[in-house]
């Protein structure tokens, strides 16, 4: 019979989309208040793979990532989507919309891969609890993050790939100081 054990902690981030950098900044400010401090950005890029989120968020998204310095138990993945989806409306309350302004996408980076929370249900994807199911959508094989066949397409580009692999490291060196060796 195996072992139970506690699992490491994992590296909290959140992906966001918007039409609008100052957005961003709003979700930051909240998302600092709730996960702590922000160790990692990444570069404002724009998103044009897909036009999903056209309708209902407008033309001409952009995507930042933006990672926590503390690290987390996997399981604070439920609460943080719950988190986001929450704040997501009162942004768009607070700005007088009646339409999603910020789309905010929670996830964690272990050692060995990436995981991103959904309310969507799929053949690929788990359920957590409380409407929340994640799916691992990057894994880390041969000194890289590698991408799955159900991987978001924005998430097999090269740009997305190098900033996760910059955040791997500095995860390990976040076990390192907590004395938690990879």
């Amino acid at each position: 019979m195996g072992q139970i054990s506690t699992p490491r902690p994992v590296k909290l981030f959140a992906g966001m989309l918007a039409g609008r950098t100052d957005l961003f900044e709003m979700a930051q400010k909240e998302m600092t208040a709730r996960f702590g401090a922000i160790d990692a950005a990444s570069d404002v890029i724009p998103f044009d793979f897909t036009d999903y989120y056209t309708e209902e968020m407008g033309p001409n998204l952009l995507r930042k990532f933006v990672a926590f310095d503390r690290l987390v138990n996997p399981k604070e993945l439920v609460a943080a989507k719950l988190f986001t989806n929450e704040l997501e409306e009162r942004i768009s309350e607070q700005l007088g919309s009646v339409r999603r302004l910020v789309n905010l996408d929670p996830g964690y980076l272990s050692l060995s891969k990436l995981v991103l929370a959904s309310t969507k249900d799929y053949s690929h994807r788990i359920y957590l609890g409380d409407g929340i199911f994640a799916e691992v959508t990057l894994h880390f094989s041969n000194r890289n993050f590698n991408p799955w066949p159900w991987t978001y397409p924005d998430y097999k580009t090269e740009a997305y790939r190098r900033f996760f692999e910059s955040l791997r490291a500095r995860y390990i060196e976040s076990l390192k100081e907590q004395e938690l060796s990879p």
